[in-house]
């Protein structure tokens, strides 16, 4: 189950996300699903169309499934999924 605490070590794959603030201002404010994830990217299906926002540099808002709000630093979720699962996370 994905929580405030462990969201990083869990699929992002399907969560609502919002971009709160990004080194390339035109991103902030998007918002949808994420469709895909890869090592420095999160694909975001906003209003129809695809869109890739770097994590690096942005600061994300993800809604969980409980209803719980996350606000996140993209810093944290550099990296593959798979690989995310076994760092060891400073605490965010």
């Amino acid at each position: 189950m994905r929580t405030l605490e462990n969201l990083p070590r869990h699929e992002l794959i399907g969560l609502k996300v919002e971009v709160l603030m990004s080194e390339n201002r035109p991103e902030e404010g998007i918002e949808g699903k994420i469709i895909d994830e890869g090592k420095s990217v999160l694909k975001i299906e906003c209003e129809g169309e695809e869109k890739t926002v770097q994590k690096q540099g942005r600061v994300f808002k993800f809604h969980l499934p409980s209803g719980h709000k996350c606000k996140m630093d993209g810093e944290v979720l550099v990296g593959r999924p798979e690989e995310r699962i076994k760092k060891k996370l400073k605490k965010w």
